[in-house]
């Protein structure tokens, strides 16, 4: 038999935090909805970006940001433009995202 436990294991809304949370449950909770998407403003405008995990990527991509293969298995990122049709879906190396802004895009 196992023993008995004191506390119980459902969390409890006295003394912490309220149902519903702060910004961290909102965030958690928008990243569920949306299917880990997110709404990113830059210089060169407004972006939809979804982060694709290694296990997940199972075709091989060319980044535009570099012209290199992004192979099977590597992390990324996908992005598109929120008002498009889709046909503007690119899939970029992570770091290659992140400095778009420093550098031209290779074709």
């Amino acid at each position: 038999m196992s023993p008995r436990r004191n506390s119980s294991r459902r969390k409890s809304s006295r003394g912490g935090r309220a149902p519903g949370g702060g910004p961290e449950a909102e965030d958690a909770l928008m990243l569920r909805i949306t299917g880990g998407q997110s709404r990113e403003a830059g210089p060169d405008g407004e972006w939809i970006i979804r982060r694709v995990i290694g296990a997940a990527a199972v075709k091989v991509y060319r980044c535009p940001g570099c012209a290199q293969e992004i192979p099977v298995g590597m992390a990324h990122v996908v992005v598109w433009r929120p008002y498009g049709d889709g046909d503007d879906r690119r899939h970029w190396h992570s770091s290659c995202w992140e400095r778009r802004s420093r550098r031209a895009p290779r074709y």
